[in-house]
């Protein structure tokens, strides 16, 4: 059994608070980010700690206990240190670079292809081949990184593809004339 839940969640300076109804309000060097918590869920802020309890001890509060905290200390790290999800392009001649706010990737189809993210997200072509998405919410980073790495995911034969950086690709072996 997880006691995920049950663990409270440290505030750090510069981080406001606010509980109106259900609704949780983070702010953190001029972000903002909400969520609403399920019924019946009481959060508190006791001396510069949250706490997350559950109405009963019903098996789905029992779930959605650890998930409520675990949401609530995403947004804490993403208003303070942020998330970042890094991809890197692999095969011959494939290389992205950005126009503006906008990622081109030119990755052997015969034409590019263009990718602009939501407001919040960043995205940078730090390399020709690796891609950082930044953000403040976890859940639209990944969304982002993994909508890059559909354009061309990684193929076991040759390896060529988007992968994430610490993705690891089982290499096939192809036919062989016997």
């Amino acid at each position: 059994m997880s006691r995920v839940g049950r663990r409270p969640i440290n505030i750090p300076n510069g981080v406001k608070i606010a509980i109106e109804g259900r609704t949780v309000k983070i702010e953190a060097k001029g972000k903002t980010l909400e969520h609403e918590i399920p019924y019946d869920f009481v959060v508190e802020e006791k001396d510069k700690v949250l706490v997350v309890s559950r109405p009963s001890d019903s098996r789905i509060n029992r779930s959605l206990h650890g998930t409520t905290r675990s949401l609530l200390q995403n947004m804490i790290t993403g208003l303070t240190t942020g998330f970042e999800k890094k991809l890197r392009i692999q095969g011959v001649g494939y290389k992205a670079t950005m126009k503006g706010k906008t990622l081109v990737l030119d990755i052997g189809f015969s034409h590019s292809i263009s990718h602009t993210p939501p407001e919040e997200i960043t995205i940078e072509a730090t390399t020709a081949t690796e891609i950082l998405v930044k953000g403040i919410d976890k859940q639209k980073v990944g969304e982002v990184a993994a909508e890059i790495r559909d354009y061309y995911p990684p193929e076991p034969y040759k390896g060529k593809g988007i992968r994430y950086v610490d993705e690891y690709v089982r290499q096939k072996q192809g036919k062989s004339i016997a």
